[in-house]
């Protein structure tokens, strides 16, 4: 079975950071594996992700469905995001100002696949639990545990190669923690290719997946928790800004055509 993610002397360190927050000298994971990662918060699980999903670059070895991340532009990157990996950030980072429907759509739009996009973002939003009525809702007038459905929506709209999920359920209570276990494993069932790793402190949804990884194991090197939450809040803003920028580019070119 062919390596979805494959990671070999990958170092990383926060730019103020007095030693490496992440040295991973060898691991993978296989395409169509589901992987459960733990970990003591600060640990540097967030921060693989990102570097799994390109928004950071380390040194060393790090290929993604077959892509050899640090070898791309942040352009292409972005590009290769949109299109392989759906992720669930901790703090969500939908678009404030556009709706719950609307923030769902614009993974499609991001990755060149509007064709029925509608409809899909229809259907995964209803999947997680959203009623109609909160479609049309400006994303900074939900409730965290919306914020947090609306963001599982947007990460499977476009049936990822790479599913990267950061406490996912965080903010769900236990019926919707259900319900949102049991949308994630009726669509790894119909994209059975689809390869996960779901961060979560919550040992419980472990048995969901098929082997677990302990950060400590891959990366034994300690990592800054404040410098880890600083960064990444410094990360999201500005991926959020990145989101912003890509929408005004898609205003002006439908204007250009107009």
């Amino acid at each position: 079975m062919p390596a979805a993610i494959e990671i070999t002397s990958l170092v990383y360190q926060y730019p103020k950071a007095s030693s490496h927050t992440l040295h991973i000298d060898h691991n993978v994971i296989n395409e169509g594996e589901h992987v459960f990662l733990k970990g003591a918060s600060g640990s540097g699980k967030s921060t693989l992700l990102q570097l799994l999903c390109g928004l950071r670059v380390g040194k060393g070895l790090l290929r993604v469905a077959g892509v050899e991340l640090s070898g791309l532009s942040q352009a292409k990157r972005d590009q290769f995001r949109a299109r392989h990996i759906g992720m669930v950030f901790q703090q969500f980072n939908l678009i404030p100002y556009l709706s719950a429907y609307d923030n769902v759509v614009l993974a499609a739009d991001l990755a060149g696949q509007k064709k029925g996009a509608k409809t899909r973002a229809q259907h995964w939003l209803a999947d997680v639990g959203l009623t109609a009525n909160i479609y049309n809702q400006k994303a900074n007038t939900l409730s965290i545990g919306q914020q947090q459905r609306v963001a599982i929506a947007r990460a499977l709209m476009n049936a990822p190669t790479i599913l990267l999920l950061d406490e996912p359920t965080s903010a769900l209570d236990n019926a919707n923690q259900t319900l949102f276990m049991h949308t994630l494993m009726q669509f790894l069932a119909d994209h059975p290719k689809t390869t996960v790793l779901f961060v979560s402190h919550d040992m419980s949804l472990a048995h969901y997946f098929d082997r677990t990884l302990h950060m400590q194991d891959i990366s034994p090197l300690p990592a800054p928790e404040q410098q880890e939450a600083h960064e990444q809040s410094h990360l999201e803003s500005h991926l959020e800004s990145h989101l912003e920028n890509n929408i005004q580019s898609n205003i002006q070119k439908s204007e250009t055509h107009s």
